[in-house]
């Protein structure tokens, strides 16, 4: 009989596209992950991974395995559903992905809060890029999302996947102290011409916003420097670099030489709680749902502050 943790581990990878980010969502070590499939391996008699460069890639009997193993998860999720259901309290484990800021900004005090009152719940957190998390929750690698789109990229949602609006994050423009705009009140996006930015890299929702925006205004960014991290961001804007459109949410108190100046209209990105409509009776997703939109207005303050 095959062993449903070694087709779990088979599921992830497959979904994750590597061994070690396969372990991190499920909360493993590779070597943990490396061992399930070589057990599967030889409970099938069947190679899954061939090595690929510093990878590994599925073989087609993988591939195959591994959408039974979605099947029977998905089957097993409706069974842990009911039970909970039936029970009318959040229990057993809830695994969360969530962008960067918000798993920074607005996870912990919901988790936190979550632990304190609904111990029987076990919550657990893995940072996803959004661009990749609405995909993980329809294929059941994760049970629910906290994503983000921008007012002129909506976020869509596909087929068989719910989602529930947390609320807005407002983006500002840092500019060195000494800059032109460091002392307006507000700047129009068609004022923006001209500037050396400073943004995440292609591919990421920001800078396809950033590039949009301003293409939009009539202006070609000139995009000088690029990193994940909005703290890094931060830094370089504070070394007189360029300047940055960076949203409030996570980002945490501005250093000293950086300027905060309103863009008229503001930036807006929404944030939004995902999950499985097969499990929207779950009283774990909709007590971390409500959570989330509770603590919301809290976060918000802050990041206002």
């Amino acid at each position: 009989m095959l062993d449903l943790q070694r087709l779990r581990a088979l599921h992830a990878v497959s979904v994750h596209g590597t061994v070690g980010a396969a372990a991190g969502a499920l909360g493993y070590t590779p070597s943990a992950v490396s061992q399930q499939i070589a057990k599967l391996e030889r409970e099938t008699r069947t190679v899954l991974l061939e090595r690929e460069g510093r990878g590994v890639r599925l073989t087609a009997e993988a591939r195959q395995l591994a959408e039974t193993a979605r099947e029977l998860l998905a089957i097993v999720e409706r069974a842990e559903t009911e039970l909970e259901e039936r029970r009318g309290r959040p229990a057993g484990r809830l695994t969360i992905a969530a962008f960067a800021s918000a798993a920074r900004g607005l996870l912990p005090g919901v988790l936190a809060r979550l632990a304190r009152e609904h111990p029987a719940l076990d919550a657990r957190l893995t940072e996803v890029d959004p661009h990749l998390s609405v995909g993980l929750v329809a294929q059941g690698a994760v049970d629910l999302v906290v994503a983000h789109d921008w007012d002129i990229a909506p976020l869509p949602a596909p087929a068989g996947v719910e989602q529930a609006v947390i609320g807005d994050d407002l983006c500002d423009l840092l500019v060195p102290e000494g800059h032109p705009l460091a002392g307006r009140a507000a700047v129009r996006r068609e004022e923006l011409g001209g500037e050396r930015w400073i943004c995440q890299p292609p591919g990421r929702v920001c800078h396809d916003w950033l590039v949009r925006t301003l293409r939009a205004a009539g202006h070609e960014p000139d995009i000088v420097h690029q990193a994940d991290e909005n703290p890094t961001l931060v830094a370089l804007v504070a070394a007189g670099l360029g300047v940055a459109l960076i949203p409030r949410l996570g980002r945490g108190p501005l250093p000293p030489g950086v300027v905060e100046v309103p863009l008229d209209p503001m930036p807006v990105r929404r944030l939004y709680a995902l999950w499985r409509t097969g499990a929207a009776g779950r009283p774990a997703i909709a007590e971390t749902v409500r959570t989330l939109r509770a603590h919301w207005p809290e976060v918000a303050a802050r990041t206002r502050g």
